[in-house]
């Protein structure tokens, strides 16, 4: 697990959100609603979709805490947002950037260990900014050959 340490520079997102926790996970039906709607979103800078997770600001890793995540797309100016969506900006920051492959059904396990084994061996912390992963070309849902980015903000 060797990711890169990058300057992310500000950057604006329009998409869906819903509020959810790690117990009552709901990511899926967040997809199923964004992804055939996706189409109506202007000024998109790619095709990468971005799945980012918002936490309230005293988060503490409690499964039972909620969060708020989002399906969306990045872009490059706010002209027109969808009926249903909202606008997202993600500050400048400093980012964790690690490459995920095989399927979900390890993900958890792999997010597990940034935090409890490479945060602290990198002696570096885990900043309260949105976190995501960019699901490129190389993602392929639920296959052991896909491939994601995942995004830690840190300090």
């Amino acid at each position: 697990m060797q990711p890169k340490i990058i300057h992310f520079s500000e950057s604006t997102f329009v998409g869906i959100s819903r509020c959810f926790s790690l117990v009552d996970y709901q990511v899926s039906e967040l997809w199923q609603s964004f992804m055939p709607r996706r189409h109506e979103i202007q000024n998109v800078k790619s095709k990468q979709l971005f799945n980012i997770q918002v936490n309230p600001s005293d988060y503490s890793f409690d499964p039972k805490t909620e969060f708020e995540k989002w399906a969306a797309l990045e872009v490059d100016a706010f002209t027109t947002i969808p009926e249903g969506m909202q606008k997202l900006i993600i500050p400048t920051g400093r980012y964790a950037v690690f490459t995920y492959r095989g399927d979900v059904s390890n993900a958890s396990d792999f997010f597990r260990s940034i935090f409890t084994q490479w945060l602290p061996e990198a002696q570096l912390q885990w900043e309260n900014r949105p976190q995501f992963e960019i699901l490129s070309e190389k993602y392929k849902k639920n296959s052991p050959d896909s491939e994601e980015l995942i995004y830690i903000p840190v300090l």
